[in-house]
């Protein structure tokens, strides 16, 4: 009789699973029983299959047993892991559906189809993104979502308001360029080498969360700096038709400072550390991934909580060491700071239940709430009071919201086209790319109209001098952080 000979497919024909097993027992058979007849071999085979657990002892065929039982119970733990979607979604409301793509429809359909919703919104400048869509609005039960807050945690606005007439934007506009340029730093993974120190930095979470040790030195070398993508600081005019009580500005016309940025570096870490660890803990279905979850009664439910707190306060930290940089330089204090994040998700009550409400590039807009809707480079942007809609959960649009994606601005969009825009607006540039364009952004006004009982316009901000990354669009590092989600 010759040398036993077995093959993948022998196995597989006798119900052994495609793995490493298939291998293990090949090897163990053709060693320990090389003078057997293969029908002897396959039916000893057989049997370790079916009956597992009384062959673990067995000095030879006890590791095809344990190989076996280790594979069913790696198979039995990750079934637990595996979430449904329900089959019907939480209703959600739609602003502007005319203006919403397919794509950030079905991601909001499947976010709202989360054991965890409670309910939904989908602001009017939505589109496609990372889970939750951009412009997308969630409540959901005792459960954080780190894709559904976004990659740029606590990417915001500020907008500081100055007595000073603005039509010295025209008369001294070298002076407001150098301002703009000295007072920040533009581009992903940028740092300043003079360092500027900040309360914020000497926070507990940097010592306490593990994540967050090693990102404390780059914070630091980051702040005060704005990134990459859609994040700008400039000069503008702010119009104020009319005197609102909240705003506390007289109407007329002011030189205002805007900016747009959020976490940098701690962001983007602290986003993919725990959305990793997210969707170990849960498998969602392929198209809903990103979307898996931490309830509050989870360490890292509780640990991603207080590093996204720490990463919007730290956002909003680089905002104002900008604009006291500026507001120095002016030898001014501003009249008015008006400030908002739209990447975040607030502990609030809906319907008389605490829920956490994810906004991923929306505003916050409860009654009486202010906040800063940005247009584009050219477009206008708005100081707006929030109406406390319940409808929207609180909610308006983070701005004009995309048209065209990067890559379709880059091939459709020419510079000659750029220019003609900028001196047709008014508008000087510093930096910025195609993929920021005017045109591959939506109509503010329209947006801003499909919202208009969610918010009260106060008042109005134009820009004349833009400040954005000046690296080429194709050259930039492809990270989530350039992008600003």
């Amino acid at each position: 009789m010759g040398k036993l000979k077995l093959s993948g497919k022998d196995l597989r024909a006798i119900g052994y699973p495609e793995s490493p097993v298939i291998s293990l027992a090949m090897d163990i058979m053709e060693k320990n029983y090389k003078r057997n007849s293969k029908e002897h071999a396959l039916g000893l085979l057989k049997s370790v299959l079916v009956h597992s657990h009384d062959y673990i002892h067995d000095e030879v065929l006890g590791k095809i047993a344990n190989a076996l039982i280790e594979r069913e119970e790696k198979a039995a733990a990750k079934a637990a892991l595996q979430v449904d979607l329900k089959a019907e979604g939480v209703p959600y409301n739609i602003f502007g559906a005319e203006f919403i793509e397919d794509g950030a429809l079905t991601q909001m359909n499947n976010a709202a189809k989360l054991p965890i919703s409670v309910a939904g919104a989908l602001m009017p400048d939505a589109h496609q993104g990372y889970g939750l869509p951009i412009g997308g609005v969630l409540a959901t039960e005792n459960a954080i979502i780190p894709y559904g807050v976004g990659v740029d945690i606590g990417c915001r606005m500020c907008l500081s308001v100055f007595d000073i007439d603005p039509k010295e934007l025209e008369f001294r506009e070298s002076y407001f360029t150098r301002e703009l340029n000295e007072a920040t730093l533009f581009g992903s993974g940028r740092e300043f080498k003079k360092r500027t120190d900040h309360e914020v930095l000497y926070r507990k979470e940097f010592t306490e969360i593990p994540i967050l040790r090693g990102l404390r030195d780059r914070a630091e070398s980051q702040m005060g700096s704005s990134g990459g993508g859609n994040h700008f600081v400039e000069f503008g005019i702010v119009d104020i038709g009319e005197k609102d009580l909240v705003l506390g500005i007289e109407p007329g016309k002011y030189l205002g400072l805007l900016s747009h940025s959020g976490s940098r570096a701690i962001g983007a870490n602290v986003a993919n550390h725990y959305t990793k660890l997210a969707k170990d803990k849960r498998h969602l279905p392929a198209d809903a991934a990103n979307l898996a979850w931490f309830t509050f009664d989870e360490e890292e439910g509780v640990e991603y909580y207080m590093a996204m707190n720490l990463a919007g306060d730290y956002a909003s930290a680089c905002h104002h060491v900008i604009h006291q940089k500026i507001s120095k330089q002016l030898g001014r204090d501003p009249l008015k700071m008006v400030e908002n994040h739209h990447n975040f998700a607030w502990k609030e009550m809906y319907e008389g239940r605490e829920v956490i409400v994810h906004r991923k590039g929306a505003t916050p807009a409860g009654k009486g709430v202010l906040g800063i809707i940005p247009g584009s480079m050219t477009a206008p942007g708005f100081i707006v009071k929030g109406k406390g809609e319940n409808a929207s959960i609180n909610s308006a649009s983070h701005g004009a919201g995309r048209l065209m994606s990067r890559t379709t601005a880059l091939n459709n969009i020419t510079a000659k086209q750029l220019k003609e825009e900028l001196e047709k607006q008014g508008v000087k540039l510093i930096g910025g790319g195609l993929d920021e364009a005017p045109f591959a952004y939506k109509d503010i006004h329209m947006v801003m109209n499909a919202q208009k009982h969610l918010v009260d316009t106060v008042g109005t901000f134009t820009p004349r001098i833009v400040k954005m990354d000046d690296t080429p669009p194709r050259n930039r590092r492809k990270t989530k952080e350039v992008v600003g989600e």
